[in-house]
């Protein structure tokens, strides 16, 4: 494949939908045998910036296109399974039989996408305080953390305003709470 690439002839360009974007990417493609799966596959070869990346299909009929968007997908899907993993702590629980563990995957699951659908439409600046990290990115877009993080502070501040509404609470315990709730966020 390194000759493939190497060599200067063959390269197509075509639009693709990637991360949500439309680009142009330069490609070879070819059909190849690959024994473990059987077969004819189709292999295709895009040119990035700095080297080349090969992808291949099952389906010899599929389109370079087609290969290069189901790859840029996949990598979404395993950024979730990552978020679901790492930020929910899915995989950790300590339980004592499989149905509760699969009940407790399926928990994370849910919960990881209703934070998804919480956070859809809502704007940058609501989802990401990148105030006490100032050598972040402040144009880098929400992670899955941050848009936890903006929902747990909005249910915190939404029960802090019920509190003070049902309760005439001193000034000094609401500002001590706001504190806590910028340190627990």
């Amino acid at each position: 494949m390194a000759k493939r690439a190497a060599h200067r002839n063959g390269w197509e360009t075509a639009k693709c939908i990637v991360y949500g974007k439309t680009v142009t990417k330069l490609y070879k493609t070819f059909l190849a045998t690959y024994r473990p799966t059987g077969g004819v596959i189709r292999v295709v070869i895009v040119e990035e910036e700095h080297d080349w990346y090969p992808f291949f299909s099952t389906d010899p009929n599929a389109t370079a296109v087609e290969i290069i968007e189901a790859f840029a997908d996949r990598a979404t899907i395993e950024q979730d399974f990552h978020d679901v993993k790492e930020v929910w702590g899915a995989g950790q629980q300590q339980v004592r039989n499989i149905w509760t563990n699969l009940a407790v995957y399926h928990l994370n699951l849910w919960i990881h996408t209703l934070v998804e659908l919480w956070s859809w439409n809502r704007p940058h600046e609501n989802l990401c305080d990148r105030s006490l990290s100032p050598w972040d990115d402040v144009e880098r877009r929400p992670s899955h953390a941050d848009r936890r993080k903006a929902l747990r502070r909005q249910i915190m501040e939404h029960e802090l305003s019920t509190l003070a509404a049902v309760r005439r609470l001193p000034q000094k315990i609401l500002q001590l709470t706001k504190r806590l709730m910028t340190l627990a966020t």
